[in-house]
């Protein structure tokens, strides 16, 4: 009997039409004669909708996951998807592909509810999950852990909607323009800005404010974007670098997901020695992270001097077929399909490692 894999796609985030692209790809991917496919869609209110008509959602090019018959997540080991009001019958889900970017889904929402549904899953922890999407609590992970990161300062929206000038002045004072500004909380660039004067920099906080409490303000290094997919779980390993050669300013959401202007260079030119450094510090970013089954790890690497800096980890990358982390498996002889297959293998092994923690603790001990 095929192992039946269920993708969630969509969620209630501003990535929801980017996990849409990604989950299409995917289900495209998947190898049918191996497993049988489940979709679950999740509408921009939270909602999760019955796998046909999200099977339906993902064939299609409709932008958004639209409401219908509504699932839920049996817990108490059950393993299934039980319906709201549906006719159609929802047999057990072996393991689950979570196929969403940014909140209540890569953040550790999603992982938590499947940790108590008892559920193997693709991907990092409830713990990998979250440091992953908070880029200040990762930056302070990642700098305790000796891994360098670009200057910051973090603001608070609610500071910033009080006290504009202060704010302004204070993060002037510690940081030299130019800046990018951008949500603590999220990914694909959503809410993410380049300042290169004081009136850009409040126009970026009002921008990022409009997509989470905390606020991310960095220093924009002269740079190059270079990019390393890391795999596995306890000893994962690093692909070949590739760099992003952006057509606009920065690697923005547009040029990530709508122009074409953007290029993705694999591998990247980097003398041997740079290379197996950044390779090197990937890895170590993911464990300080607590990643599993994938992440990306993207660097900056500083034209003038060649200083290596950590940008961030996203645990749930992008996953169309041009998006870098699966392009940089490609490159390192790991196709895509047999990369899902991977993905697959080894959230069963991560979920027998939970399996084999006893939480049982006996008055009898």
């Amino acid at each position: 009997m095929k192992p039946r894999v269920a993708i969630i796609a969509g969620g209630k985030s501003g990535e929801h039409e980017v996990s849409l692209q990604s989950a299409r790809s995917v289900l495209a991917a998947l190898d049918r004669d191996k497993y049988e496919v489940v979709v679950v869609g999740v509408t921009k209110q939270g909602r999760w909708i019955a796998a046909d008509d999200a099977l339906e959602l993902l064939e299609g090019e409709k932008a958004e996951v639209r409401d219908a018959a509504q699932v839920s997540l049996a817990t108490q080991g059950r393993r299934e998807l039980v319906p709201g009001i549906s006719e159609h019958p929802f047999p057990q889900v072996d393991v689950v592909f979570p196929v969403m970017h940014g909140t209540y889904g890569e953040d550790g929402t999603v992982q938590g509810l499947l940790e108590l549904a008892g559920l193997p899953y693709v991907g990092a922890g409830v713990l990998g999950s979250a440091l992953g999407l908070d880029k200040v609590t990762q930056k302070n992970v990642l700098e305790a852990n000796g891994l360098p990161v670009v200057p910051y300062q973090v603001v608070l929206r609610s500071r910033w909607q009080r006290e504009r000038e202060a704010v302004l002045h204070g993060v002037l004072d510690q940081l030299a323009l130019p800046l990018f500004v951008k949500p603590s909380c999220g990914g694909s660039s959503v809410g993410c800005s380049k300042a290169h004067s004081e009136a850009e920099l409040a126009a970026g906080l009002d921008l990022a404010a409009r997509f989470g409490r905390k606020l991310l303000v960095e220093t924009a290094v002269n740079a190059r974007e270079i990019e390393c997919s890391v795999l596995g779980n306890d000893e994962p390993c690093a692909s070949v670098l590739g760099e992003v050669l952006p057509g606009n300013e920065f690697y923005d959401y547009r040029a990530k997901y709508i122009d074409d202007n953007s290029t993705l260079c694999i591998p990247a030119a980097l003398d041997a020695a740079l290379t197996a450094h950044i390779r090197e510090m990937a890895v170590r970013a993911f464990v300080a992270i607590d990643c599993a089954g994938m992440a990306r790890v993207d660097f900056f690497v500083d034209r003038e001097t060649s200083a290596v800096y950590v940008n961030e980890l996203n645990t749930i990358p992008g996953f169309t077929r041009i998006s870098m982390y699966p392009k940089l498996w490609e490159a390192s002889g790991l196709s895509y399909p047999r990369l899902l297959n991977r993905l697959i293998e080894l959230a069963v092994e991560r979920h027998r490692e939970r399996l084999a923690t006893e939480t049982d603790y006996g008055y009898d001990h």
